[in-house]
């Protein structure tokens, strides 16, 4: 059982009660017997007095005693219970708060962080890199036929197919790179410090791994590509207007016949 703090304090006065009880009981039994010895009028009135005073404080440190004892221990055991308790429940809700604002900011399917921790990070990343002017790249990506996976194969075949690219994705880039399902097929990275050049041969790797990736499942066997549109960030643009550019060229991509990169 844990000992709170007011309850070695009361611990500590209950102590030093008793030990003055003790004191009062060995002064009374002094006094007791010097009665005995003494004949002169004025001492035993003196020390009669004592001997009442002495019985007072016995009776109050016994009274003391017995209220610390059932009532002000009682009270402090209470209380350093539901002190505990209320800690415990702190410490719990805490916890789940975390879990529930790590939940709020991560896909369920793939376990990749989703649109509105995507949002957040691009714009600290732009409003970071704009202070120290380096460059910031932006991919977005988006299977091709994904529709028809779903249809022909179902939608449990489809969750496959999204979390093989999640691991593709997770395991092509840097630990600060910012990967995040949009939701749908659609995910995006946000590569800090890569100029166009460099941006554009990670998509290209990344778009080649995607399609030389096969999701096998029963009896299913599956080839996927992907299209992904690409911008660098000119150090003006908002998040939002970086964020339409790149996807603009996504969709280029889609036009000119999938499975490609457009910058």
């Amino acid at each position: 059982m844990r000992v709170h703090k007011s309850e070695s304090a009361f611990f500590v006065f209950m102590t030093v009660i008793l030990g003055a009880g003790v004191a009062t009981i060995l002064a009374y039994d002094a006094l007791r017997g010097s009665v005995e010895t003494l004949h002169q009028p004025e001492q035993l009135e003196t020390i009669a007095y004592l001997s009442k005073l002495l019985s007072a404080a016995g009776v109050l440190l016994a009274t003391a005693l017995v209220f610390g004892v059932f009532f002000i221990y009682p009270l402090l055991r209470t209380q350093a219970r539901e002190e505990g308790e209320l800690r415990a429940m702190t410490a719990s809700l805490s916890a789940r708060s975390e879990t529930l604002e790590h939940a709020a900011l991560t896909d369920a399917l793939t376990g990749m962080q989703n649109r509105r921790y995507f949002d957040d990070a691009l714009t600290e990343y732009l409003d970071e890199f704009r202070r120290i002017d380096k460059p910031v790249g932006l991919m977005i990506l988006d299977l091709d036929h994904f529709k028809q996976v779903n249809d022909t194969h179902g939608h449990d075949i489809g969750d496959e197919v999204l979390r093989a690219v999640a691991k593709c994705l997770k395991d092509m880039t840097r630990y600060h790179d910012v990967v995040a399902r949009l939701g749908g097929e659609e995910f995006a990275i946000v590569a800090p410090n890569m100029d166009k050049e460099r941006l554009f041969a990670l998509a290209e790797r990344i778009r080649k791994a995607i399609a030389a990736t096969t999701v096998v499942s029963g009896n299913v066997r599956l080839k996927i590509t992907a299209s992904l549109g690409l911008a660098t960030w000119d150090r003006k643009e908002s998040a939002e207007a970086f964020y339409r550019r790149a996807d603009k060229q996504l969709y280029d991509a889609k036009r000119q016949g999938r499975n490609r990169v457009s910058a």
